[in-house]
């Protein structure tokens, strides 16, 4: 009889071959997962009393998972989208367990059978047209770094990119000429798509690439070192942007505002303009119309334009009075 593979080998191989060869992840998935494991290994340690090498598959059983998955959300404040996400990557690791180590079949299956957390749906928030503007004039002209800053900006708000996605485009992603300018943004799941730049938007590029003598495999928007630019430094320009940009519209200070903001509120001007839920949901990248259907469900003053065209009174009609014993009694309750 062979030795069962241990906790170590079976972490390799899941990287190695599962994702890599069997699904061809992409490197944020890959990223992602690596994270989740190495935080449920570190718990795992600390929860066994001994180093993360020493662990065995036994040691992480159902009730650990359980006790890592409170962790996450108690002691991290991670949210319950983020905990199923940790979740999913937990799950996708114990179902090659069971296919490579039969002995673990039990502790895995009962794992498998974790369910995932219902979550809240939370309203998409957006900004106003009078805010994203604010927003694009706060950065300073005069210094490079404004310049810079002002394009990403532009770029965030005028194409509704993932900050991902913006942050990974080079200067041959880009055709800039004057008549159809557009730009290749790579998504999630390596799907590729294909949005119109506003004629702002093309300009601005065009002199940051010259300003900067950016060659075609550059990185658009570059740190202060030339490195290409972190989810984290764009996060801080649109902190930045809003810091300045409340005195022009002090709203803004009530909003928390990321860059996926900037997403959303490309998507609600789309809407409001007419645009169809299927135009939008290919511009934006989704793999589904529900999910750009929830920006509809978010427009307030969509659906109150649709009570008025539909001429819905506002006008209770009385009601109805029975005249039965236990009818009445079931009434009154």
């Amino acid at each position: 009889m062979s030795a069962r593979p241990s906790f170590p080998s079976l972490l390799e191989s899941f990287f190695h071959h599962r994702m890599v060869r069997q699904r061809n992840a992409t490197p944020a998935t890959i990223a992602s997962y690596r994270d989740a494991l190495r935080m449920l290994v570190l718990f795992a340690a600390d929860r066994a009393r001994c180093e993360p090498c020493d662990l065995t598959i036994d040691h992480i059983d159902r009730d650990t998972i359980l006790a890592f998955l409170d962790h996450l959300e108690a002691t991290r404040a991670n949210k319950i989208q983020t905990r199923n996400a940790r979740l999913a990557a937990v799950r996708s690791f114990f179902q090659h367990v069971a296919a490579n180590d039969p002995g673990s079949l039990g502790v895995a299956h009962r794992i498998l059978a974790i369910p995932l957390k219902r979550a809240h749906t939370e309203v998409t928030h957006h900004l106003t047209r009078e805010e994203l503007d604010a927003l694009i004039a706060a950065p300073d002209q005069r210094t490079e770094r404004g310049r810079r800053d002002r394009t990403l900006l532009l770029f965030l708000g005028r194409t509704g990119a993932r900050v991902s996605e913006a942050l990974a485009i080079n200067v041959d992603d880009l055709h800039l000429d004057r008549t159809r300018p557009q730009v290749l943004l790579r998504g999630k799941g390596r799907r590729e798509r294909v949005v119109p730049i506003a004629a702002d938007l093309a300009g601005a590029l065009r002199t940051l690439i010259s300003e900067r003598g950016l060659d075609q495999q550059a990185s658009i928007f570059q740190g202060v070192h030339g490195e290409r630019m972190t989810r984290f430094g764009a996060t801080h320009v649109v902190w930045r942007a809003v810091a300045a940009a409340t005195t022009a519209q002090p709203g803004l200070a009530t909003k928390v505002v990321s860059p996926h903001v900037l997403r959303h509120t490309l998507a609600m001007t789309l809407l409001q303009s007419g645009v169809d839920l299927l135009t939008i949901q290919a511009w934006l990248g989704h793999s589904q119309v529900a999910t750009t259907h929830r920006y509809a469900a978010a427009d307030v003053e969509m659906m109150r334009r649709g009570l008025h065209q539909a001429a819905i009174s506002g006008k209770q009609p009385a009601r109805f009075k029975t005249k039965d014993r236990v009818l009445q009694l079931l009434e009154s309750i």
